[in-house]
C-alpha cells in the first residue's frame, strides 16, 4: 500500500467514526423503562436465574449425596479389608 493510499485510509476512517449521527433504536433504547417489552426482558432474566439457581442447587446436593455415601460405606467396611486382588485357587473371585 502506497503511503498516500494509507493515509487517505487513515483520513476516511477517522471523519467516518467522527460523524455524529441519531441513533437508530427502538424506544427501549431511548429510556422507556414500562411497556411489555421491558417486563418480557425483566421476566427472562429472571427465569435464566432461577436455572442457573436450580443447577447450582443440585450440584451441591450431589456432592452432599457423595459425602454421606462415603461416610456410610467407610463405617460399613470398618473390619473389612481387601481379599488377596486376584481370583481364588479354583478360578473364582472372593468377594469381601
Amino acid at each position: 500500500m502506497t503511503h498516500k493510499l494509507r493515509a487517505t485510509v487513515w483520513a476516511a476512517s477517522l471523519v467516518w467514526m467522527g460523524s455524529v449521527r441519531p441513533a437508530l433504536g427502538c424506544s427501549t433504547c431511548y429510556g422507556n423503562a414500562e411497556g411489555p417489552m421491558i417486563d418480557a426482558a425483566r421476566l427472562g432474566t429472571f427465569l435464566l436465574l432461577g436455572v442457573v439457581l436450580c443447577v447450582q442447587i443440585a450440584f451441591a446436593v450431589f456432592f452432599l449425596y457423595l459425602r454421606r455415601r462415603a461416610a456410610r460405606l467407610s463405617r460399613n467396611a470398618g473390619g473389612l479389608q481387601w481379599s488377596g486382588g486376584g481370583p481364588g485357587p479354583h478360578g473364582e473371585w472372593r468377594n469381601a
